[in-house]
């Protein structure tokens, strides 16, 4: 039996949308895990915050790790949790000249031309990648 019917149209919005939430439910699902993990450490029952920084080549989308997060906690001891999603720029290095900048009007990319020198490839990535587990308020 196909998954869809002959003749009709893939909503490939819809299949985006889908992958894109499946890709930060894992992340969320192994951020809970850490949690977790900490809390019992520390002897910790009530979790209150957890703040996740992230940079913009770490393909996470944030509202789609916001309804995870509402998901996996729901019903849980986490839920009534809050997540904090903190940014954190794109800094590159030029390797033609040695400057650090970061991309004109907040580009992600790091195929920008640099300010100083104006190479336009083989720049370092300094700051952008991060996904981390950055905070944690429980009682």
């Amino acid at each position: 039996m196909p998954i869809r019917p002959e003749g009709a149209a893939l909503d490939v919005a819809a299949l985006l949308a889908y992958c894109l939430a499946m890709h930060e439910m894992s992340i969320t699902d192994s951020l809970l895990g850490m949690v977790r993990e900490e809390l019992a450490r520390h002897g910790a029952q009530k979790l209150i915050l957890v703040r996740v920084r992230y940079g913009p080549l770490a393909n996470l989308v944030p509202e789609a790790m916001e309804m995870a997060f509402e998901v996996l906690t729901a019903g849980t001891e986490f839920e009534g949790a809050k997540l904090e999603l903190a940014a954190t720029p794109l800094v590159l290095g030029c390797t033609a000249c040695g400057r650090e900048f970061s991309p004109e009007g907040g580009s992600p990319s790091p195929f920008v031309p640099c300010p100083a020198c104006g190479a336009e490839l083989g720049h370092s990535v300094i700051s952008g990648r991060e996904l981390y587990l950055d905070h944690l308020e429980a009682e």
